[in-house]
């Protein structure tokens, strides 16, 4: 594989990739679009629902325009049918975009999480809705926060939440970010707010980590993925941008059922390292796998979406035993 970045990172064997990687691209939109990628996805009413990130423009002069929010379905998780317009934008005064979105269903709703630019910072949003077309918006963070997902139940009657605030000034000047996990009574008022995972606590990551897809429940624990950065100055020119200088890999970890914001294991290696040659060549910026969504199916079989050098979105799949014992080091 060409561009190989160093330290060499792999990902774990349990981890097979869709052989017909990208499951989307701009190709299938029947809009404008240009990057498709950072996919939520869910299971809701019979089929497999995806809101993915659009950023529109034109791929040939490498210039982006501005970004909304795609719908499609699938019966399989595989194929996908995207609906003929954008399904959620935000923009006036002080918002610049909303992006990022992350689904997860409670009690017969879906929240989308997403992250909003605004002139006065980065927040997190969390909106409902049951038919894609009218999202109510229910909470927005402080700046700066971003990368939340929503547990899809109540634990100890509370809603639970992972989080990435990115505290600059408080981590001495520059990117040191970690995940955090908070409470609600109604998903509108959060606190109690608790560090999860320190990077310091991800052997593959020197810059930041930070929430991937909405935990998965297991018998054995809440199944996370994280998205896991390493960063080297030395990196130049890697997409489309002068310089790219970072690396986003994938990581696992399990959290106690009753109480999630104790970790019962992470694997220390990267669940999934940039490697395919859509995920490190001809990219916006290359080098990068974010997962955005992750569902355990019925014979045991975990599917995971995610973004592909901020062009596309991919599939990969690993059985959930496998990823608990990775996550238990057995």
């Amino acid at each position: 594989m060409s561009n190989q970045l160093t330290p060499i990172l792999k990902s774990s064997p349990v981890i097979k990739r869709y052989e017909n990687n990208p499951i989307l691209s701009y190709k299938d939109v029947p809009y404008k679009a240009t990057l498709i990628f950072n996919a939520g996805v869910t299971k809701y009413q019979g089929k497999y629902v995806m809101v993915f990130r659009n950023d529109y423009g034109s791929i040939e002069e490498q210039r982006l325009e501005g970004t909304n929010l795609g719908l499609a379905f699938s019966d399989d998780g595989i194929h996908w049918e995207v609906k003929d317009k954008p399904c959620f934008e935000l923009k006036d005064d002080e918002i610049l975009r909303a992006y990022d979105p992350r689904l997860t269903v409670i009690d017969g709703k879906v929240y989308m999480c997403f992250a909003v630019d605004t002139k006065h910072g980065i927040r997190g949003g969390i909106a409902v809705t049951e038919d894609f077309e009218k999202f109510d918006i229910l909470s927005m963070t402080v700046p700066d926060n971003r990368n939340m997902v929503l547990f899809p139940e109540k634990i100890g009657n509370k809603y639970m939440r992972l989080e990435r605030p990115f505290p600059v000034y408080g981590r001495g000047g520059k990117d040191r970010f970690d995940i955090w996990i908070s409470d609600s009574p109604d998903l509108v008022y959060w606190g109690n707010s608790k560090l999860l995972l320190g990077v310091e606590n991800v052997p593959y990551a020197n810059d930041k980590i930070g929430p991937g897809a909405p935990p998965v429940k297991t018998p054995e624990g809440w199944l996370v993925i994280f998205h896991a950065v390493d960063i080297d100055p030395n990196r130049g020119k890697n997409g489309w941008e002068p310089f790219w200088k970072k690396r986003y890999c994938a990581g696992i970890m399990l959290l106690d059922l009753e109480d999630p914001s104790k970790v019962i294991g992470v694997y220390k290696e990267p669940l999934m390292a940039p490697e395919a040659d859509y995920e490190v060549e001809g990219g916006f910026r290359n080098h990068v796998i974010f997962p955005g969504g992750m569902i355990l199916e019925d014979d045991g079989e975990v599917k995971i979406y995610y973004g592909a050098a901020d062009t596309v979105e991919c599939l990969a799949t690993a059985y959930v035993d496998d990823l608990i014992r990775l996550c238990k080091g057995v």
